[in-house]
């Protein structure tokens, strides 16, 4: 009698399908697991690398587009608001693709999807363009930020929970890093060409190369089915919600930042579009580079503490950039701004680590065990994490409009740091209320059950 293998089954319907997927399993994931998610969390950043860069392209391309465009800088703000608000909206579907289509064909299908903001900028890109056609095509960039969700989503499966934090980190500092990465090739490219043409054609190729290899090396798991159960759940669950606001202060002021920090250097500071974009990319680099970092942190001490303490920092970095900027300290400023992205890139990994272990500790308390609690887990975390990933990044879309505002009512943007500054308050009173205030064991009444089972402390989520 043979033993039953611990090999991924594939499936008879064609394509790369896998059928037994068992992460929490340990020798299955020691044996194959292991190399089968890792293989796919490489080409699923690559797809979300690129997502990012095409998202996030205008934030570039506004610091280069002079007078003869006729546009003003509240224009501008415009562009790149409505850019984040598209990529927040479709973060939603993109969430559940990946059940509808697999992980693998969906990644396909989105990274192709790509190709029609950036074709379509390359061909309007010049002076005399209409600020209308400039604004749908800004708006047609945020199929990039839907790559997010997707991405997250189909790796959220793939791996087991004590290691979500480190693979969500990684996966989404991959994608992150996009911004700096588009924003630094901007700078060399378009500074050496002289207009914003030659970066588009750049990207046009990477995309066929990113969909070509997602269909060559990604896998699409069968157990990931639809589940309108798990989205209806998600939606009703109290944490969904939490989080969601948790995560508007965290990658909310990454992308916000990244979309902003140019146009705030050029608006405020009379930085050439040059000088901007030579400092531009540090943040956003620095931001992606560390989420990870953020991750390991939350999976070593938990996530709700990391994130309480990263918010009592955000709080810090931005009442010195408050004092920098009334004192027009442009050196201050810089180096304060980038600390905040640092600071924003631990907390996008720490809430993210938070999800899963929320969930999971809501199946055990509601008496699920073992693999039970462990699939109930995987369930709602991927379930809610498109819609957390779409709030999120509503807070990039409200940043760039209080910069807008705050421009035009005082001439700086002192007045929309003040604001960040007492919602970063907010965000700490909610995550230590919640999180970290109720004693270990104990579950909120919406969540408890008469029947008492071992959980986690929500301190170690």
């Amino acid at each position: 009698m043979t033993a039953p293998s611990t090999a991924p089954a594939s499936s008879s319907r064609g394509g790369r399908w896998i059928e037994h997927w068992d992460p929490e399993d340990e020798t299955f994931w020691k044996e194959t697991g292991e190399k089968v998610a890792r293989r796919n969390l490489i080409f699923s950043v690559l797809s979300e690398h690129i997502g990012f860069s095409i998202w996030t392209v205008w934030s570039v391309m506004v610091l280069f587009m002079g007078p003869e465009y006729g546009l003003t800088p509240a224009d501008k703000f415009v562009l790149v608001s409505m850019a984040t608000l598209v990529g927040a909206i479709v973060r939603v579907p993109y969430t559940f693709a990946v059940a509808i289509f697999g992980g693998r064909n969906w990644t396909i299908i989105s990274a192709s999807l790509l190709l029609v903001p950036t074709i379509a900028a390359f061909v309007v890109m010049e002076p005399g363009t209409s600020f209308t056609t400039f604004l749908i095509c800004a708006m047609l960039t945020g199929v990039g930020g839907g790559n997010f969700a997707s991405s997250m989503t189909n790796i959220n499966a793939f791996f087991p929970l004590r290691k979500k934090g480190w693979a969500l980190g990684l996966n989404a500092g991959g994608g992150n890093i996009g911004v700096p990465v588009m924003q630094l090739v901007g700078l060399a490219v378009i500074g050496a060409s002289g207009g914003p043409r030659v970066l588009l054609g750049i990207y046009i190729p990477l995309i066929v190369v990113a969909a070509v290899l997602a269909a060559m090396y990604m896998d699409n798991i069968a157990s990931l089915r639809n589940d309108s159960g798990a989205a209806k759940e998600a939606v009703r669950a109290g944490h969904t919600w939490i989080m969601s606001f948790l995560y508007i202060g965290t990658f909310g002021s990454f992308i916000g930042y990244s979309f902003a920090f140019g146009l705030v250097l050029q608006t405020q500071f009379g930085r050439t579009p040059l000088q901007a974009a030579y400092v531009t990319f540090i943040g956003p680099l620095l931001g992606s580079l560390i989420r990870p970092v953020g991750g390991a942190l939350a999976d070593k001490y938990g996530g709700a503490k990391i994130t309480l303490w990263n918010y009592v920092a955000m709080a810090a970095a931005t009442g010195v950039i408050i004092l920098a900027s009334m004192q027009e300290s442009l050196p201050l400023f810089t180096v304060a701004f980038i600390a905040l992205f640092v600071l924003s890139g631990v907390g996008n990994g720490s809430t993210y680590k938070m999800i899963p272990g929320i969930f999971q500790n809501k199946a055990l308390a509601m008496g699920l065990e073992g693999e039970a609690a462990a699939a109930y887990g995987r369930r709602l975390s991927g379930a809610s994490m498109g819609l957390i990933g779409a709030v999120g990044a509503l807070g990039g879309l409200g940043i760039n409009l209080a910069f807008r505002q705050s421009f035009l009512s005082v001439g700086s943007g002192t007045g929309a740091f003040v604001a960040f500054l007492a919602f970063y308050g907010l965000c700490f009173a909610v995550t230590w209320a919640v999180y970290l205030r109720r004693p270990v064991g104990q579950v909120p009444a919406t969540e408890a059950t008469t029947e008492k089972k071992p959980q986690l402390s929500y301190a170690e989520v």
